[in-house]
């Protein structure tokens, strides 16, 4: 009985992900995803605002519904704008706000209600969402020219053609001896803008995709020199900090590599003692395995891309009171998380301490341990999703004698790892929420001499007791035949 019970259940599971499938087909579903193959769905778009009024534009959350802002602080103001990476499916919002000087709003159902709209991107490769009059939402495709344009040509390229339109239409008036049509004169100013600053926002985005395209072909051009230089010394830092935490009475020495809102690289010296590097090898020596890569199945794998040991250490807080030393490499870390991103980040929830081990076995050596290029979370500039990680600190307490070095090759860096240092990372913009567009992308050159031993942790943002970083992670695939695989994240 309750074999056909559990058969039943299966089959009605199989038919229902069948029917997600197909309404999928002609709307967006953003659970599932195309496992075999990349979707090919991103899109870089442009949001103007022509509406007259300030705005705040907000990016919908797919999967929490919440309303995360976009716009840079304090609004987005008239005839501004802006673009962003995103993903067809998406969905935005956009809020008016009253008139500073007014009190009042323009494009509500009257003038004490603020105006309220909503748009989707759709699969057009290039397309600029314009917020115009009582908040209308009109979508342009770049690469075709509407009529309306043709019958009413309007210069392009600089502002200050418009503002020849405005002081042509003024003179016309003039010289006509006729009162001069405010309404015509605002509707004409309101169109040159809206065109000029799009064009603009076009060509920037084309120079700015042709230079990640270089920025990509030099980094892997980089890597394989930096890497194969095992007398490279580590990049020189951009300013010199130096950090007081309240374990002990010890100033800490922090050199900035990197620093943008939402990629930071620091190096951090005498950041672990002999003492707690020894009570974490010790922990972790009868739990070593075979590392492994995400399967994006919510589990791991084994990979080629990485060849070490690893052991995952769970921290036992209850004796942190007592001086255990792994709680102290914890609460470290943390801190210095916390120090840096202003987030609030603590231990609850946080996934367990990594053990990792490289051992070199020569120059001869074709399948050195390594770690090949990789990013830790989301790197492709797009919002930070609840309970992702958003920060990575790697903790040296062996170093090997050949190789070994942390590279982060689309930022230009280098790290030579030295014993009780760290290198800390992160790829998420505080303020923003927005993620790293690549530049904390790193790997672990091959050790080629001697050892590398060093604790990792990953650092996520969004979780606690209730929702641990495991209940982000749980992944559903059904296989439909046909060469295609369906996954549905399953969120906690």
């Amino acid at each position: 009985m309750n074999t056909n019970k559990n058969l039943i259940i299966k089959q009605i599971g199989v038919i229902y992900f069948a029917l997600i499938l197909l309404i999928c087909s002609v709307t967006s579903c953003h659970g599932l995803r195309a496992a075999h193959r990349d979707d090919g769905l991103f899109r870089e778009i442009g949001i103007v605002n022509v509406s007259g009024s300030n705005l705040e534009v907000f990016w919908i959350h797919y999967e929490t519904k919440k309303h995360i802002l976009i716009s840079s602080p304090p609004y987005l103001k008239p005839n501004d704008g802006f673009t962003i990476k995103s993903h067809v499916g998406h969905q935005f919002s956009i809020q008016e706000l009253p008139s500073p000087k007014t009190k009042r709003c323009i494009n509500g159902p009257d003038k004490t209600t603020c105006g309220r709209a909503f748009f989707t991107v759709n699969a057009v490769d290039k397309q600029a969402f314009h917020i115009g009059e009582l908040l209308e939402v009109t979508i342009k495709d770049t690469v075709t020219i509407d009529d309306e344009r043709i019958l009413h040509p309007l210069p392009s390229g600089e502002l200050s053609d418009c503002e020849a339109i405005a002081l042509e239409t003024i003179e016309s008036q003039q010289q006509h001896l006729s009162t001069m049509d405010t309404t015509t004169l605002i509707q004409r100013m309101t169109k040159c803008v809206e065109e000029t600053v799009t064009q603009q926002m076009i060509h920037a985005n084309e120079e700015i995709k042709y230079q990640a395209l270089l920025r990509d072909k030099l980094a892997e051009q980089l890597e394989n020199y930096t890497c194969a230089d095992y007398e490279l010394p580590s990049s020189p830092a951009l300013r010199t900090e130096y950090w007081n935490h309240t374990d002990l009475a010890v100033t800490r020495k922090v050199d900035v590599l990197h620093d943008r809102p939402a990629s930071k690289v620091h190096v951090i010296q005498n950041f672990i003692s002999k003492a707690e590097c020894a009570a974490m090898e010790e922990t972790a020596i009868h739990k070593l395995h075979k590392a492994t890569v995400a399967d994006g199945k919510g589990g791991s794998e084994l990979s080629p891309n990485r060849k070490a040991l690893q052991a995952g250490i769970h921290i036992p807080w209850k004796k942190e009171a007592k001086g255990n030393l792994l709680t102290k490499i914890s609460r470290r870390v943390y801190d210095y998380t916390d120090h840096v991103l202003q987030m609030g980040i603590d231990e609850h929830g946080q996934e367990d301490l990594m053990s990792i081990q490289y051992k070199g076995r020569g120059v001869q050596d074709k399948e050195p341990d390594r770690y090949m290029p990789h990013c830790d979370g989301e790197c492709k500039g797009m919002p930070h999703r609840q309970g992702q990680r958003m920060a990575t600190i790697v903790i040296y307490c062996t170093v090997p004698e050949m190789g070994g070095a942390t590279n982060f090759r689309k930022s230009g860096l280098h790290v030579v790892p030295e014993e009780g240092s760290a290198t800390f990372f992160s790829y998420v913009d505080p303020e923003t929420m927005m993620m790293d567009n690549g530049f904390t992308e790193h790997s672990g050159c091959p050790v080629i001499e001697g050892e590398k031993k060093i604790v990792t942790q990953w650092v996520r943002a969004g979780v606690d007791r209730e929702n641990p970083w495991n209940s982000f992670n749980t992944r559903e695939c059904f296989d439909f035949g046909f060469e295609l695989v369906v996954c549905v994240s399953l969120f906690g």
